[in-house]
Parts: C-alpha cells; structure tokens; sequence
C-alpha cells in the first residue's frame, strides 16, 4: 500500500518543481554567485578580471588582489546634480569595461566594499546588457566576507591589459517608459518596487522625485529583503522564492522591477534572473514616471477630514 502511494507524491513533487523558476536561468552560463573560497581558488585564472564597483576610497583602502576599480559614473549618464543611472551608449560602456581588461572570453566576478551591494548588481546588469551576463558573477558578502576569512588584500593597483568586447545589445534586459507603460496591470507582467517601505507607501518623498507613491498597480519587494542583514549574502533560493511568491509573482510571469534611479532595482533585476524568472529593469524609475504628470501613480490614502 505504501509503494501505491509513493508514485503520486513523487510525481506532484516532480510537478511543483517544474512550475517554479530555479537558480541559474540557463546550462551554459556561469554561476551567478561565487563565493569567497571560489575566488579565492580562482584568483590566477588567466581570463578572470575581478571588478570592485563602489566608492574610490574603499579601493584605495585595500581591495582584492589583481581586482579593477570600475566607476559607475562612467557606465551611467551624465546628469545635472551628478548623475543617473540610466545606461548610456554601448560605445561608452565598451570603452569603460575594456579599459579595465574586460573582454569577451573574459570570466567577471563583481564585488561590494562595506555594505553597497546594490553597486555591483548594476555593474552586472550593465555587462548582461552588453551580452557578458552569462560570464559575470557576483562575489557573496563582498568584501567584508573576504576580509572575515583572512584573505589577501592590497593596495598594490596593477595596470589592467585592454580587452576587446564585442556588445551584443540585450534590448530585453531594460524596459523603458513607453514599455512599462503599457505593461501596467497586463497578466503575465509583475512590476516590483524595489524602494523600502517608506517610498513605496508614500510616507517619505525619495530625492528627485515629482511625485509620493508608487506606480500604478506595482507591488513591494525591498532590495534590502534579499540579503542577510548581518552577513550581507544572499538569502538561500528558497527564501528568495518566497519572496517573489509573497509579492504576487507567480511561475512565469515576467518580472519589471524599478526603484528611485535604477540602482536598488538592479539587485532586484539580479536576484529574479537568480531565480529563473525572465526579469527586465525599469531604468528611468520613480524619477522619471513621478516627474511626467500623464503616467499613474498611486500615493499614499488620504487623510481623514477633519471634523
């Protein structure tokens, strides 16, 4: 009797697998998250090219041996009060990762100094971009989970050799304006605010933002959900899975995922091609939707009148 029913439960365990996304979207790409013990195995590899994305200082501090400063500034477009994180011509990004010895046969892990882990997801955003997604990895707990370890730093900055790239554009990596517009509330099609709750409700005004609130009909995912808070490692594929279902994702939807410019959405973009899911990123964000009066946006409840 028991053998009897052993076969339906493992044929529906076999059927819930193969309705939820897994880690890892494709056979022939490389892991997207490595660990330290990985790398640091690794460190000799002849076509590897280690990037630290993130402020200057934390570079000049000590970095990673054989690690690159790569800029953000110069993968983004130029903008009045500094800049905005929208990708700039694929020439321009050519030029920025080639410079740093990036090249198409080239094997990319991407870290965090301290605790910007949102810095390098951009940075692996913009290389899937430009067609190197499946070869770029992002290093688990950054830095401060290399420094734990006792691992090797420097502060010795080796000239990087140019690479060669050539871009194979990825359209479908990055939704804008008139796409995401016309997404709204169309089945299928999941819009995740990666802001914190504060913004997403309306609560707080986030900077260069027209406008409180959300755009219509989006759901809340915070960036900050999918890290552990102590360790700043990913979370495990079955809490990130939960996550995504909690917010109203279910197996096969696509996942458009925004924030105030596009850099806490990147590590939301990041963690749903993590998990399988076909994932595109708002790159104007709240900044642009909030800032055009034609497109909704739903803000926080209105205060009871007073009596």
């Amino acid at each position: 009797m028991a053998r009897k029913n052993l076969c339906p439960a493992i044929l529906l365990t076999a059927l819930l697998a193969l309705c939820l996304p897994t880690a890892g979207a494709a056979a022939d790409r490389e892991p997207m998250i490595v660990s330290t013990a990985w790398l640091a195995e690794h460190l000799n590899d002849p076509n590897l090219v280690i990037l630290y994305v993130g402020n200057p200082q934390g570079y000049k501090d000590g970095h990673i041996p054989g690690a690159q400063h790569l800029d953000l500034a110069e993968i983004s477009t130029p903008h009045e009060e500094g800049f905005m994180m929208q990708l700039p011509p694929a020439a321009q990004l050519k030029a920025a990762f080639e410079k740093l010895g990036v090249s198409d046969n080239s094997r990319v892990v991407v870290y965090f100094a301290k605790n910007w882990a949102t810095a390098p997801a951009r940075a692996f955003l913009t290389l899937e971009y430009l067609g190197l997604g499946a070869k770029t990895s992002y290093l688990d707990g950054g830095m401060p989970a290399w420094l734990a370890e006792n691992r090797p730093v420097t502060k010795e900055v080796r000239a990087a050799q140019a690479g060669s790239i050539t871009p194979r554009v990825r359209d479908d990596v990055v939704a804008d304006v008139t796409w995401v517009s016309a997404s709204l509330n169309k089945p299928g099609i999941m819009i995740l605010d990666a802001r914190t709750p504060q913004f997403y409700e309306g609560r707080e005004m986030g900077a260069r933002a027209g406008r409180l609130g959300h755009l219509a009909g989006a759901r809340n995912l915070p960036f900050t959900a999918l890290m552990d808070e102590a360790s700043l490692k990913f979370k495990d594929v079955s809490a990130l899975q939960e996550l995504f279902r909690a917010a109203g994702v279910k197996p096969g939807d696509t996942v458009v995922t925004y924030c105030h410019i596009g850099m806490q959405a990147s590590l939301l973009y990041f963690a749903a091609r993590y998990l399988g899911y076909d994932a595109r990123m708002y790159d104007g964000s709240f900044e642009e939707w909030s800032n055009r009066k034609d497109l909704p946006v739903e803000g926080p409840a209105p205060k009871p009148a007073t009596p």
